[in-house]
């Protein structure tokens, strides 16, 4: 037996989710559909929207946040676009991938183009799909290249809407076939904060279901899209496999997936985490690991984008001190012009402290005002959990962002998302 084949036996496999893990998976769910439905109103919504609508209308998939339906495809492109959009999605840390956002946008659109499931069958091939997606990420060494969470989240969605469409064992490795085919995006959109990212995202999305779609279709891929020569782990990561699939089953890495409070970088919550309770600072100096200098540690620009102050730690830190939030309706150009903001962003000092994996976001130490703080987790991870208060609050805020969304995504989620549309 190889590794790929382990995976896909596990993809396979007949599952009962434990109680705690089931409780996770409905959780993140939720908080992916509110994540989604909220970037229905951002920058450069419309414009996908419009794009998704050339491509063809008359399905019965719906857009996350609006009342607008599409075939399958294009909702998932849409969908994916509409998570990552104001990087508030859910991320593995470990694995550096959004590890719900694609899968989730498949997996829904393909849920929608059937008429609807077992809600059951839901969660466990939403699980099944985000283990996949983080699990391939962790078993990689190297650091990122290519924009992780679109590469691997194509093969762990693909396998989700395979799992859930009904396509049996022996056709597995044909839908991975055509995932890994179809995998693309680099981190140059990130370099350059480039609304390209999350349409990286939606890409990957509308490839997964397509990837399905085709071998439901009686099409075929190739069998060692992991391991192979030209596999993922020759082309996109470094890495061995096995490290992954050796525990299959036994860590369910849905449980491991953190929540984030922020609409933000990931790599900008652990100093905002901490300063949440420090109003008023005046001077900051972050010691953090190398990645977390390299995703957020952009400066502040007087005509910067919003997908620039999304990555940028001083502007965020500026940001937090002065509002005691995090609010995408701030992204503004009066905002980015404000002299305050500008010198509170000035006195934000990033260092790159000593450690050597470069694929970590903590652990991290600030100094405010002369007085150290010690970040041993970033907020929103299983090991400094957000409390009831703060996941209201992200709740409040999303559904302040979505005014058209469909109220069951905040009541009712898995009825929303496993109900005929």
């Amino acid at each position: 037996m190889t590794a790929t084949a382990d995976l896909l036996d596990f993809v396979a496999a007949p599952h009962r989710l434990p109680p705690d893990v089931r409780a996770d998976t409905l959780r993140l769910l939720a908080d992916t559909l509110a994540v989604g439905a909220a970037g229905s109103t951002a920058p450069g919504a419309a414009g996908v929207l419009a794009a998704a609508a050339a491509w063809g209308g008359g399905g019965t998939a719906r857009a996350l946040g609006s009342d607008d339906r599409f075939p399958a495809t294009n909702a998932a492109f849409i969908n994916g676009f509409r998570i990552h959009c104001l990087e508030w999605d859910a991320v593995h840390e470990a694995a550096v991938v959004h590890a719900l956002s694609v899968v989730t946008a498949a997996l829904g659109a393909a849920i929608d183009a059937q008429g609807g499931c077992d809600p059951e069958a839901a969660l466990v091939a939403l699980a099944v799909g985000v283990d996949v997606a983080a699990g391939l990420g962790l078993a990689a060494t190297s650091s990122l290249r290519f924009f992780r969470p679109a590469i691997t989240g194509t093969i762990g969605a693909a396998l989700a809407v395979a799992r859930i469409r009904g396509i049996g064992r022996d056709r597995l490795a044909d839908v991975l076939g055509l995932a890994h085919a179809a995998c693309a995006g680099t981190m140059q959109a990130h370099v350059e904060a480039s609304i390209a990212l999350p349409l990286q995202i939606a890409n990957a999305a509308r490839a997964a279901v397509a990837a399905a779609d085709l071998v439901a279709a009686g099409l075929t891929g190739p069998h060692d899209a992991l391991e192979g020569p030209f596999g993922h782990f020759a082309l996109f990561d470094d890495g061995d496999l096995a490290s992954y699939t050796s525990c299959l089953g036994g860590i369910w890495r849905i449980s491991e997936v953190a929540t984030k409070p922020f609409p933000s970088g990931r790599a900008s919550h652990g100093v905002l985490g901490a300063l949440a309770d420090h109003p008023g600072a005046q001077r900051i100096d972050a010691w953090v690991p190398p990645l977390v200098a390299r995703l957020v540690g952009r400066p502040m620009q007087r005509d910067m984008t919003p997908a620039h102050a999304r990555l940028c730690l001083p502007f965020l830190t500026a940001l937090m001190l002065t509002d005691g939030r995090i609010d995408p309706r701030r992204f503004v150009a009066a905002t980015f012009a404000d002299p305050d903001l500008l010198a509170l962003a000035a006195n934000v000092t990033i260092h790159i402290d000593a450690n050597l994996n470069p694929n970590v976001l903590s652990p991290q130490r600030l100094i405010v005002d002369g007085a150290e703080i010690g970040i041993p987790a970033t907020l929103g991870t299983p090991a400094a959990p957000l409390t009831a208060a703060q996941c209201a609050a992200k709740r409040g805020l999303a559904r302040d962002l979505a005014p058209a969304a469909d109220a069951r995504i905040f009541d009712d989620p898995l009825g929303y998302f496993t109900e005929a549309a």
